[in-house]
Order: structure tokens, then sequence, then C-alpha cells
């Protein structure tokens, strides 16, 4: 693609540098409107500067990755209402052996449950559990929150459904369920136990602390209330719903047997009852989701029909339940994908994309290399989602040329490296930073996770777990 005529290049930059800039610095001093209203602002700076038509905008809108989206945050709602998180926090602390142990359960934990439930979710749930499991060991915190943000964004490559990137990844290429699964497998189980290493290595005497008596006396169990309290949405904490507050206790009279009226006790126990059905239905239609996705079914309409289901057989009013889903990470969506087309217009990327081809081809080792680096410096200069929207298209073009096999490998490759180019810095990922917010505003546990501190452990993470990983993808 040529490059559009120079006003249009200019007006289609400027408005994609405001967007970049929103989206990297969501509070930049002089307009602090966030990530959100700051793609809607690059979307609508790039149809003002009649870069891209009215109507082409709103083609330009995705709506299978949003579908699929809203899907798995309507099932992530309902599996946080059937305690699936709340046993994966038991997980953490039953029989733990000190910090080493505790820090590689953190590590496989947020892995394998990002591949399934999003990294940001997982993020959202076991931060200040995390905080609270070092704080009863007397351990320092710094480790744990870096083994839970960089598992849980190396943990999500392994699925489409597992971060953002991967969805656009999953339905622009068209790749199957399984074949995503199977390619990037590998690298995302050597990567995981490469990372437990290089934080073992880097925090090893930090995690050896030695208890007092006195503190091994008063560490007992986390409480159970304390792990139920994570209530969450994708968006914001949650809050609880009418229907799992207690009833309040009938009067006396309704206590009268013969009266013909239920025991409290009675409607209690059928309550629970009642409960139990909906929660073990609930674990049943995401195992059927997940088989549907396996079997290479249509993803968003899989994830959309699986959200439907459990509102249906819920059978209570779904607003509460769906007030928790992220609208604004879908309306940053739709405005990062008009911005985005709109740039793509202008032909800047696609000139960069023919000045980096010819050493980006990756039928040879140095091209892997060199189109490794590129997707590992856009990702971290521009996020991995635009990243990927930019350079998905042109890479899987060139790698077409070579081979249909070629071309699913390309796909792949982009979607791990992406991916674990989040672990490079805190801003490199929505993951880290939830993490170290989460941790910063915790009112019993609070810990200030620092750019500094995360940049010493994510530049050799990341350059290692990327490079041991890129041999073990395959597209076939």
């Amino acid at each position: 693609m040529k490059l559009a005529p120079i006003p249009e290049v200019v007006l289609g930059s400027i408005a994609f540098g405001i967007f970049w800039m929103l989206a990297v610095f969501p509070a930049v001093p002089f307009l602090p409107i966030g990530r959100t209203a700051g793609s809607l602002l690059g979307a609508m700076l790039m149809v003002i500067f009649k870069v891209i038509s009215p109507a082409n905008a709103y083609g330009a809108i995705d709506l299978p990755i949003l579908g699929l989206l809203f899907g798995t945050m309507v099932v992530s709602i309902y599996l946080e209402r059937a305690n699936m998180f709340k046993h994966l926090g038991r997980l953490l602390s039953w029989k733990c052996h000190g910090g080493k142990d505790l820090l590689c359960r953190v590590c496989l934990v947020s892995a394998f449950s990002s591949a399934l439930f999003t990294n940001d979710t997982c993020c959202i749930v076991l931060t200040e559990f995390v905080l609270k499991l070092a704080r009863q060991h007397n351990l320092p915190p710094k480790p744990f929150l870096i083994a839970l943000a960089s598992s849980a964004n190396i943990g999500s490559s392994a699925t489409p459904i597992g971060n953002p990137q991967n969805l656009v990844i999953a339905v622009q290429s068209k790749i199957p369920f399984m074949k995503f699964f199977l390619g990037i497998m590998p690298a995302m189980l050597i990567g995981v136990v490469i990372n437990i290493v290089i934080i073992l290595c880097l925090y090893w005497k930090e995690l050896s602390a030695k208890k007092t008596e006195e503190e091994v006396i008063e560490e007992g169990v986390v409480e159970e209330e304390d792990v139920n309290s994570h209530k969450f949405s994708p968006a914001r904490m949650s809050h609880m719903s009418p229907q799992e507050e207690e009833p309040p206790p009938m009067n006396s009279r309704s206590k009268k047997g013969r009266s013909g009226l239920i025991h409290y006790s009675d409607m209690k126990s059928c309550l629970t009852r009642k409960e139990m059905i909906v929660k073990s239905f609930v674990y049943i239609v995401t195992v059927g989701m997940l088989a549907a996705l396996l079997m290479g079914l249509n993803m968003s309409w899989t994830a959309i029909a699986a959200a439907i289901v459990l509102v249906v057989v819920d059978f209570q009013d779904a607003g509460p339940c769906l007030d928790k889903v992220s609208y604004s990470l879908l309306i940053f969506f739709c405005g990062m994908f008009i911005t985005v087309n709109g740039f793509n217009r202008t032909g800047i990327p696609s000139a960069f994309w023919n000045l980096m081809e010819p050493y980006a081809r990756i039928n040879h080792i140095s091209g892997v290399v060199v189109l490794s680096l590129v997707i590992l410096f856009l990702s971290n200069l521009a996020s991995n989602v635009p990243t990927v929207l930019l350079l998905g298209g042109q890479v899987a073009k060139s790698a077409a040329a070579i081979s249909p096999e070629a071309e699913t490998t390309a796909w792949l490759i982009l979607a791990w490296v992406s991916t674990v180019a989040g672990n490079l810095s805190l801003l490199g990922s929505a993951a880290n930073l939830i993490v170290c917010e989460q941790a910063r505003r915790s009112q019993q546990y609070g810990y200030n996770l620092s750019f500094w501190k995360h940049i010493v452990f994510g530049v050799p993470s990341t350059l290692i777990v990327t490079a041991v990983g890129l041999p073990l993808i395959k597209g076939r």
C-alpha cells in the first residue's frame, strides 16, 4: 500500500499519536481522560480529519472479537459466583511449605488459570490474596506480585481466550482453538518453568527469610472469609448480589409446623440445594464451552451461547451480573479498531513493514529474530493489541508467500512474542498495571511495585523466555 497524501498522513499520525499517548499514559496531566475516552477521541479524529469515512469506521469494528470478549467475561462472572476463584485461592494456601513453595504455586496457578479465564481477570482476583499470603508467611510481596503478573502473561499465551491480543489473532487468522493451543503450549510450559527459575534466582535470599516462633504461632491459615471477600468483575470489584445474601429469619408464627408454612431451616436447605445445582451447572457449561472450542466451533458464538445458557439457567434477573461486564473495555476496542484502521490507511505501517520485511522472513533464523525484536519493541511502545492490529495482516501475508504452514507459524509467533513482551516493563501489559494498582491501593497490605523494581526482572525474563520459546512454536 502506497503512502496516502501528505495532509492525510500528517492528520492520521496526529490522531494515532493522541490515541497512543492516552493508551500508554491514561492519566497524562494535560488530558487525564483515560484509555477508553482516548480510544474514542482517536477514532473521532480519524473521521473528522477524513482519514476514514464514517461507513468504513463502522466497518472497521470487529464484531466477532467483541462477541468473544463479551462472552468470556460473562462466563468468568458466573464462575466467580460459583466460587471458582475462591478454590484457586485455597489451592495457594493449602499445606504450603515456605516462600519458594508458595512462589511456585503462585506461578503455576496464575499461568494455568489465565489460559482459561484471561490474565486480567486472574490478576484482579488473586493480587490481594497473594499479598495476604506473603504477609502471613513474613515474606516480601515483591517476588510474589512479579510472579503473579509475569506468569499470568506467559500462561495466557497458550489459548485464544487467554488475552485480548490472542482473541484478535484467533479471529483474524481463523486458526482452530486446538491448533492454536498445541502450537504454543510447549513454549508456554517451558516459559513458565524458566520464569520460576529466574524469579527464584533473583529473590532466593528474600524467599529464605526465617520466621520467629511467635510469628509461627500467630500465623495460622488465611481465614476463609478473606478468600470469600474477593468478589470481582473484569471492570471493577463487584458487590454481593441480592440473591447471595442470606434471607432474613422468619418470625415465630412462621415456624408452626401445623400451619403448613415452611420452616426457615427447610427454606435455607432448599436454597442451598438450588445454589449447588446452579454452581455445578456453571462448571458443566464452562467445560462444554471449552470442549466446543477444542472441536473447532465458531469461537464468538460458542462463548456467547455459553453466556446466554448461564443467564437462563440462573433463572433470575441477569442485570446485576451483566452490570459487571467491562463495557469500557468493549468501547475501548471499538475506538481502537477505528483508530488503527485509519492509521493503516495512511500507509505508514505498510511502508515500515516493506522496509523490515526482507529481514523478517520466518524461513530463516535471522528473520525470526528480527521479527521478534520488532514485535517486542512495538508491543512496549504502542501496547500489544495495537501492535497485533498493525502488523498482523502484513506478517501473515509475507509468511503466506512461503507456505500455509509458515502463515500459521507467523500468527503464533506474533501471539507468543506480543504476549511475553508484556513482561518487559510495567507498562507492557494491562495485567502488570492491574497487579501494581491493586497492590498499591490495598488498605491493609499496600505495596508499591515501582517501574524500576519490575524492570530489573522484566528485561532478562522477557528476553530469555521469548528466545527459548520461539523454536518450540509450530504451525503444523
